[in-house]
Formats: C-alpha cells, sequence, structure tokens
C-alpha cells in the first residue's frame, strides 16, 4: 500500500510540475519591451565595436560588429510596422546619407587596399620564383600590411552602417 500512496505522491507532483511548466511557458516577455532590448543590444555590441577597433583588437571589433549587424537585421524584421510608420525629418535624412556615403567611400578605399594587396602577394611570389628573396619578403611584408588596413576599414565601414540603423532605430532607445 505505501508503493501506491508514493505513486499517487510522485503523480502529483508531476501534475503540479507540468501545470507550473506550461503556465512559466505561457508567460510571453512583453512585446512592447522586444525591440527595445534588441535595439539597446545593438547599440551595446556596436559600442564595443568601435571600442575593440580603436584598442587594435580587430578579430573582437569584427565579432562585435557582425554581432551588432544580426541584432539590428533582426530588429528590423521585428519591427517592420514601427518602421513604416516612422517618418524621418530632412535633417535625419541628410544624416543618414552623410553616414551612408562615408561607408561606402570607406569600403571602397578597403576594396582598393585588397587589390593592392593581392597584386604586392602576386609580385613577391614572382620575385620568389626569381631567386630573389629579400625583394619577396618586401612585397609579402606590404601585402600582409595592406590587407591588414583594409580588414579594418571593411570593419569600419560595417559600424558606419551600423550608425545608420542606430539612427534609424533611436526612438526605441531611451
Amino acid at each position: 500500500m505505501s508503493i501506491l500512496r508514493g505513486n499517487h505522491v510522485l503523480g502529483a507532483l508531476a501534475l503540479v510540475l507540468a501545470l507550473a511548466g506550461s503556465g512559466w511557458a505561457q508567460t510571453p516577455p512583453p512585446a512592447a519591451s522586444a525591440p527595445a532590448d534588441l535595439y539597446r543590444r545593438a547599440v551595446t555590441s556596436l559600442e564595443q565595436a568601435e571600442q575593440q577597433l580603436n584598442a587594435g583588437n580587430i578579430v573582437d571589433a569584427k565579432t562585435q560588429a557582425r554581432q551588432a549587424n544580426a541584432l539590428f537585421t533582426l530588429l528590423q524584421k521585428d519591427s517592420a510596422k514601427l518602421l513604416e510608420e516612422r517618418k524621418l525629418t530632412p535633417q535625419e535624412e541628410q544624416q543618414l546619407a552623410i553616414t551612408q556615403k562615408l561607408a561606402d567611400d570607406t569600403q571602397t578605399e578597403a576594396e582598393r587596399l585588397m587589390a593592392s594587396a593581392r597584386d604586392k602577394e602576386k609580385q613577391g611570389r614572382e620575385l620568389a620564383a626569381q631567386g630573389k628573396g629579400e625583394a619577396s619578403q618586401a612585397s609579402y611584408r606590404a601585402s600582409r600590411e595592406d590587407y591588414h588596413q583594409a580588414q579594418i576599414l571593411s570593419i569600419k565601414s560595417l559600424i558606419h552602417a551600423l550608425h545608420n540603423q542606430q539612427q534609424i532605430f533611436q526612438f526605441l532607445g531611451p
């Protein structure tokens, strides 16, 4: 008889946990705060990306910039209706255009450096094939520096573009 009583206790405990668990699962976070929270997280990642880039931590800056980009993309999907309702002022539109031009110019310079780096790398291979080791090494070093600068500029370009996203969604902030 004590075994039956134990099964009833276990059954009742399972029922209580199931009801409590289903009650917790049915309580979603407030919808109004979700876009604001996404915005706050995106801005925090963007600020960290800038800090890491300024500190010379390229890998961390790239990671944070990608995180901010992913959050702003999610925010765009989740807040499409809000964006349709919101109209930008002429001053905001002008600032967005300036920042976008800065992002585009920075990316163009990054692409130019990438082409230069590829050319220098090719030249380094050719010099190495000719037995000109010292000149080859100098060309490879210049190539690596161009690749490095191009990577920095690409991250800066992304950060500029993300500043536009920050401005577009600033109405969600504090």
